[in-house]
């Protein structure tokens, strides 16, 4: 991701509470039809209000649908770590000192990941692995 790739380019990632919630469940089950959806939240929710938040990321870009017989079924257009560096990047360009906002983002950092970072940037950590490159 560059400079360049500004949060405007993405659009609009951040999600409401519920939003999360599907996103959740999308990226755990990789395709579910809106009553999977309410079952997976355990149920609370009617059908138009779950439909209506599955309509709501569409238009934001998060998930797809395709239709199988008179069921729709949604899926996740993006990786949830993609989701994640899309946060990161867009709280980035929202910032008027990204050199500050970069170190206290990884002042917050805990060791491990601080390690991974280095290693990444090091160019020996293999990207999107969650680790070194051994």
């Amino acid at each position: 991701m560059t400079r360049a790739d500004s949060a405007e380019d993405f659009g609009q990632v951040r999600l409401g509470a519920l939003e999360q919630q599907v996103m959740e469940a999308l990226w755990e089950h990789q395709e579910l039809t809106i009553r999977e959806v309410i079952a997976h939240l355990g149920g609370h929710h009617a059908y138009t209000t779950i439909a209506t938040v599955l309509s709501n990321l569409g238009r934001k870009e998060l998930v797809t649908s395709r239709r199988v017989g008179r069921s729709a079924h949604f899926r996740p257009l993006h990786p949830r770590a993609e989701h994640a560096a899309r946060l990161m990047s867009q709280a980035l360009s929202a910032s008027n000192d990204r050199g500050a906002s970069i170190l206290r983002f990884v002042e917050g950092m805990d060791a491990r990941d601080v390690a991974l970072l280095r290693e990444y940037l090091d160019g020996t950590g293999a990207p999107g692995t969650g680790g070194g490159a051994s």
